[in-house]
């Protein structure tokens, strides 16, 4: 069922307000009287001020609040309970297409087996599928080729959590069989994959990240899992994240960016994105909230694909921020992540946020006839590789694409929206803060996890809800701006379009576009409008076939 819009916020009580959490008592119990002078404390950090009979006469209510406060903390909540109120980000009168038609990808007809190992571990995915159902090279081949280059540099990327070697190649050996038997179960059979170690599978550990949760196993198999499984995707490895996923500092230590290991690999989608670019694995599942698909696919120069919220479920995955996170795929091509995306996308009863809406990619749909626009103002000035932007966008002028400027505007400002992912996070982490858990955690700076959980504690319930209905604006004004277009090309963090779209569900296509001059690799972002990343892919393919920033490979890992 189509839900229409209808931006709601989580319960209120499960993250609180000022007026009541800052009246006298710490975050475990109690520690004395409200008084109209602890009210006068409250008041002040959120910007108001009450008259003394205002204050003599809230005292009674707040001392309640508090008190359902303390019953409302005396029930536990997994961190896989959900808000029972579920953010939507359908504009008004906008419901997407559900008429699911066959894909035709244009995978090539032959493709040559590499004599080395190592060039056929950075192949992409649509040339080892076809390798794969030719018969040129077994699965199991194929996940003996990642395993050794895994054994071999993991612990130099300090990309990996968990090896799953016993289970990769008894799955590789079964479907190897399948395959000679006339089963073939699409185009991601027998190919090897890895995840971002914050989906659960049973009988291995499900980290985080992080250190109160390094041995946490969680026996539940996400449904991302579920369905790769299914379409004959091998699951090698869980690979690291920034810890409660933010950044690429995890309990192990930093993740390595393989173009510069002097560089973190930027996150919190960090040794997904790090371990395809190193070939490592062909594909690996990641998460974004508010960038860690596009900034780790950056750092390492590698393609990622954020879909529309409510896209692909979330079942299984460590909850942060329940009207914000979206699950993508990360790989070398606009053209891999979309045949992952085809097995992936759906409506799933455990994730009542998933949205039912069809993925059509057909290979023979015309690329020109795309009308593509660019925010022009992004592409002025002198700043950092900008230079690499403008190639994107001659590039596509030489191939006869006819590019529209304009500009990114909107009523709102996004920055203060982005509190509510600080609130969500506060809530699906309630007991970390409350217990005291978030002091084992690594990072401990003002910015980190546990002094942002603490502080989003103080943020009224009021002002979240302020937030969200600001946000109903937002999707609709963004709605209005992209329903002109099939795509728009911008730089991937040039103003607030990377806040915006993050806010508002749009989704997203991280390209590499070349180097900076530090040699770390730099992207190009192309956005669409809900549930049309088909015209993401067709653009993007067009772009990556036209040129040869995607191949590139890591020096010191191409051996």
């Amino acid at each position: 069922m189509i839900r229409k819009n209808n931006i709601l916020s989580i319960p209120f009580l499960l993250f609180g307000a000022a007026l009541v959490l800052a009246l006298g008592f710490t975050l475990g119990r109690s520690t004395g009287e409200i008084t109209p002078g602890s009210i006068d404390g409250a008041a002040e950090l959120i910007g108001l001020s009450f008259t003394p009979q205002e204050k003599d006469s809230m005292v009674g209510s707040i001392t309640a609040h508090r008190t359902n406060f303390q019953l409302l903390r005396s029930t536990s909540l997994e961190n896989s309970v959900g808000p029972s109120l579920v953010f939507n980000p359908l504009p008004q009168g906008f419901y997407p297409d559900q008429n699911q038609q066959l894909h035709d990808w244009g995978l090539p007809k032959e493709v040559a087996l590499p004599e080395k190992d190592h060039d056929i571990a950075f192949l992409p995915v649509s040339d080892l599928s076809v390798l794969i159902k030719s018969k040129k090279l077994s699965s199991e081949r194929l996940t003996q080729i990642y395993l050794h280059r895994i054994k071999t540099y993991s612990d130099t990327l300090s990309c990996l959590v968990t090896l799953m070697e016993e289970s990769a190649l008894k799955k590789a050996r079964l479907l190897d069989q399948e395959l000679a038997t006339g089963k073939y179960r699409g185009p991601l059979h027998g190919i090897p994959y890895g995840i971002k170690d914050l989906f659960s599978v049973p009988d291995t550990r499900t980290t985080w990240g992080a250190t109160p949760y390094k041995d946490q196993v969680l026996n539940e198999t996400s449904t991302v899992v579920q369905k790769l499984d299914e379409a004959g995707g091998i699951l090698i490895g869980k690979f690291t994240l920034g810890a409660l996923a933010m950044g690429d500092v995890w309990f192990g230590g930093v993740t390595k960016n393989p173009w510069n290991l002097k560089q973190g690999a930027s996150g919190s989608s960090a040794g997904s994105a790090s371990a395809v670019s190193a070939g490592l694995i062909p594909y690996a599942i990641g998460t974004e909230t508010l960038g860690s698909i596009v900034s780790p696919s950056t750092r390492n120069g590698v393609t990622g694909l954020r879909p529309t919220f409510g896209r692909i479920s979330r079942h299984g995955a460590m909850a942060l921020s329940w009207s914000m996170d979206k699950v993508g795929p990360i790989s070398r091509s606009a053209l891999d992540n979309a045949l992952v995306l085809a097995v992936l996308h759906g409506a799933d009863q455990k994730d009542p946020s998933t949205i039912p809406a069809s993925f059509n990619y057909s290979v023979k749909n015309e690329v020109k006839k795309l009308k593509v626009g660019y925010f022009s103002s992004f592409f002025e000035g002198t700043r950092s590789a900008i230079e690499n932007d403008r190639a994107v966008l001659d590039l596509l002028r030489k191939e006869g694409i006819e590019l529209h400027p304009l500009e990114l505007k909107t009523s709102i400002n996004p920055a203060p929206l982005v509190a509510m992912l600080q609130v969500e996070g506060a809530a699906a982490f309630d007991e970390f803060t409350r217990l005291d858990l978030d002091d084992q955690m690594v990072a401990q700076h003002r910015n980190a996890w546990p002094n942002i959980f603490r502080s989003a504690r103080f943020i009224p319930a009021v002002e979240y809800v302020q937030m969200s209905r600001q946000r109903s604006v937002l999707i609709q004004e963004m709605h209005e701006l992209l329903k002109g277009y099939d795509v728009i090309v911008t730089p991937s963090f040039a103003g607030q379009q990377l806040q915006i779209t993050n806010l508002t569900g749009h989704p997203a296509l991280c390209l590499p576009n070349g180097f900076a001059a530090n040699g770390t690799p730099t992207s190009i972002t192309l956005l669409a409008n809900l549930f049309e990343e088909e015209k993401l892919i067709m653009l993007g393919r067009l772009i990556q076939e036209k040129s040869n920033w995607q191949t590139k490979r890591p020096p010191l890992f191409d051996k």
